[in-house]
Formats: C-alpha cells, structure tokens, sequence
C-alpha cells in the first residue's frame, strides 16, 4: 500500500488569497505548503474544513511587546502572553521592536530582545530597529544588523528621548539606503505638539479627553509632508506608520505619484474608533499617538485600503489600567502623563473580518492583502502571506458563520478589551503555525518559545 503523501491535508475549505478564493484542498509537508487544489491525495492527517473560510495566517508587522517606552514604562506584555493573544486571533506572525534608548548601543539591545523572544515567543517573529541614538559605533551597529537580516528600522519625530534631530534622520535614511533597509517613521511634529500640551494645560485642561487636542493634525500632516520629502531628498525607503487623517493620505498619494519611495499604513482603531470615545469615562483606555480622529477621516481611511494605504496593523501597545502601566501618575494623572497606546494584536484580524468579509467592506481578497499578503512583502518576510507553494503553512480556518460576542478581557496580560461587548460575524476556529495547530477551537496547543525568528530579505519595491 502506498503511504500518504503528504502529512496535512486540510479538504473541503473555501481557500481564499489575495488572488481570491476557490473550493479546494491544502496540502502541507514539512510545515510547508505543497499543494493545493481538489481532491488531492491522502494526508498522514485530514482536516475536514467544509463550510469554513481558510486564510494565510494574519502578518502584524507593528506591535509592542516587552518593551520600555520613551518615558520609562514597561509594557504589560510579555513576548509568550503577546503571542498568546494573538495566535488565539489568527495572527501567525509579529514584528516587534528592539527599542534602543539614548546610550545603548544597537546590537546590545538587539541581542537582549532575540533573548527575551527565544525564550517566550509563540509566533513567528522579527524585529525592528528602533534607533533613538546614532552616536559612537551605532551607524556601524545598524550596518552590521541590515546585513544580518534586521532590515527595518523605526525612528520618532517627536517624545523627547526617543525622537531624532533631521541631520540624524539623514544619516539614518542614507544608511538604510546603502544596505537596503526600511525605515519606519512615527511622524509628528513635536513643538506643535508641546505647544498645544502646554496650552491645554496652562488652561486647566487635564482631563484624558483633552489628549487629541495635544497632538494637532497639523502635527501629522507637518511630519507626514517632510519625511516623505527627506525620501526623495535621500532615495530611501520608507514606511509612514499610522496615518490617521485624510490630509496624511492625500500626502502620501501625491508623494507616490511623484515617483517618491513611500509605503504607508493605518491602524484598527483609527478604522474603528473616533475621537468622540475620549469622551468616555473610562477614556485613559484609548489614548494612544497619533490620537482618533473625525469620521471623515475614518472615511478616507477606509477608502485609500488597498492603496494609498497598503496594510492595516495593530500597534499593539499594552499597558494595564493600573498604577503599572496607565496610571503609573496616579488615578487622576493628566493626559500627558497616561501611558498611551491599546491592546490590538488578538482583534486586528476579526474586526476586520467582520467589517471586510461578513459586512463586504472590501471583500475577502483585501483582507488578505492587508493582514497577511502586504505585510509580508513589504517587509520581506519570503515565506510568509500566501498560499504559494514551498511558503510556511500558517493557516486559520474561519467560521464564517460565527458570532462571537468579545469579552471583557483577552488572552494577553492587559485585563481590558477597548472592544468589549460588540458581537462579530466570523471567527478563528484552527490556527496553524508551520503546519501545526496551535490553537484549536479556543484552545492553546502550542508553548512559549516555540516561535522562529525570521530574517528579512533586502527590502525593494517588489
């Protein structure tokens, strides 16, 4: 009798890509995909996914975990309860950061996250470089990281220990020009933000709902404009990170039909979220940089998926809603001193599948092409966001007929869910990682450490 030729087989599924999608089967051998189509031969294991949706395996390519911010608080994550969270939402793969502060050096501070990620890590992962100081041997640090595989890099135009000088952005655009390299720019501008803080406050206006007043979007919009203008100035690429208003999308158009070499993306909660929820009680649990916007922004947002606007992320970026992380200032600390950021990383891709595949805002081709496909070739992660033959097998199998109404909290270390009590159409039902389920109808079958790190191949347009 001749024995199976392959060693998963998943039968019956709706195989959707960001090509589309089809009736078919998907072969898996040796964590890798090796065919797909129908009726193909017998699997060592059979997967029956009739009546289910099966989908690469989710890319968030923009997420915090176990990381120090720039006004020295420790996130709520750890590597192993971050990618909990999100392998129980489909994402298969994460790019964190490596957060250097003023007088570390590079490679000391990437040695120490590849630890902290060996150690807890249940996803796939890689990293970006967050560059905060390019002084002493730090620009040949970033050389020697580019040419090891750490081909993105994160910068800040604003927060006062973090944030470049532009002569420091240049050196760091020419650099990752040179070893062909991404930088990613958090673009505002830091006086107009400060002027704006200083103002609010100097009129007693403390409260969390006062936060998006701080940061104008005149202050994205500034930003926006002069790092896709350094672009051009240098030939470096880069990567505008949450863009929240629809005067930063117009930028970006007109500056991709000038021929510059920028890619852009937003965030779910500016998809999903308007400036109105800082009126809330609880507000301190949305604040986050750039802040919500109006719903007309909403609405070029949504508009410009696909284009202007190339894939959609979470900014994963925890902090407990206690004296560790939101009110490390105490319970009635002014808005700039609340740590700013949300969970996203667990509901990134059900929220979007409940917008885009349930309710046809955009269909299912473009929410492959934002979670999975884009990300993936964007920042070269080669075996990642398709079905192709030879890529890993990281697949969800969706329900699309699921309603799954999101509970108080998730499965990360956060204790809040900014989206408890809505009901989704649509949900994960089986995770596999490299071909093995992780998680399997709400259960982890997987442990930390468990994750591979990815190299990212040189960076192009592709």
């Amino acid at each position: 009798m001749t024995p199976p030729v392959y060693d998963t087989v998943i039968r019956n599924g709706v195989l959707g890509d960001s090509l589309g999608h089809a009736e078919g089967d998907i072969a898996i051998v040796n964590g890798r995909i090796a065919a797909t189509g129908l009726n193909l031969p017998e699997g060592n294991k059979e997967i029956d996914a009739r009546g289910r949706i099966v989908l690469p395996g989710g890319v968030d390519t923009h997420c915090h975990i176990e990381q120090i911010s720039g006004a020295g608080v420790m996130n709520a994550d750890t590597f192993e309860t971050a990618t909990r969270s999100a392998l129980h939402g489909g994402t298969t793969t994460t790019v964190s950061f490596a957060a250097q502060h003023p007088g570390m050096r590079i490679r000391d501070v990437l040695a120490d996250y590849s630890k902290l990620a060996a150690a807890g890590a249940m996803t796939d992962y890689a990293f970006h470089m967050i560059v905060a100081d390019t002084s002493g041997e730090n620009v040949s640090d970033l050389k020697t990281a580019i040419a090891d595989g750490h081909r993105s890099i994160k910068i800040f135009t604003t927060y006062d220990k973090v944030r470049l000088q532009d002569s420091e952005i240049l050196t760091t655009l020419r650099t990752a020009r040179d070893a062909g390299a991404l930088v990613c720019v958090h673009a505002e501008n830091d006086a107009m933000i400060r002027d704006a803080t200083a103002t609010l406050l100097a009129e007693g206006k403390t409260a969390a709902r006062y936060h998006a007043q701080s940061h104008p979007r005149l202050a994205e919009i500034e930003a926006i404009e002069r790092m896709c203008r350094f672009s051009e100035f240098t030939g470096a690429r880069v990567m505008i990170f949450h863009i929240s208003t629809k005067e930063g999308v117009e930028i970006v158009r007109k500056a991709k039909a000038r021929g510059a070499n920028i890619h852009a993306e937003t965030c779910t909660h500016y998809l999903f979220q308007t400036e109105e929820i800082l009126d809330r009680p609880d507000s301190a649990k949305f604040l986050c940089s750039p802040p919500q916007r109006q719903k007309e922004d909403q609405d070029a947002l949504w508009a410009a998926l696909g284009q202007e606007l190339e894939l959609v992320t979470s900014d994963h970026a925890p902090y407990r809603m206690d004296e560790s992380g939101k009110f490390r200032h105490g319970p009635d600390a002014p808005f700039p001193k609340i740590a700013n950021g949300q969970p996203g990383l667990e509901l990134r891709l059900p929220l979007l599948f409940d917008a885009m595949v349930s309710n046809g805002r955009g269909g299912l081709a473009k929410f492959v092409e934002l979670t999975a496909a884009s990300p993936a070739r964007i920042f070269g992660l080669k075996t990642k966001g398709s079905f192709g033959i030879g890529k890993d097998a990281d697949l969800v199998i969706w329900d699309p007929e699921r309603k799954h109404k999101l509970p108080n909290a998730l499965h990360d270390n956060v204790g809040y869910n900014p989206f408890a009590g809505e009901t989704l159409k649509g949900y994960p039902e089986k995770v596999l990682r490299r071909g093995e389920i992780v998680v399997d109808n709400g259960e982890l079958l997987t442990r930390p450490g468990t994750g591979q790190h990815l190299n990212m191949t040189a960076c192009s347009d592709q």
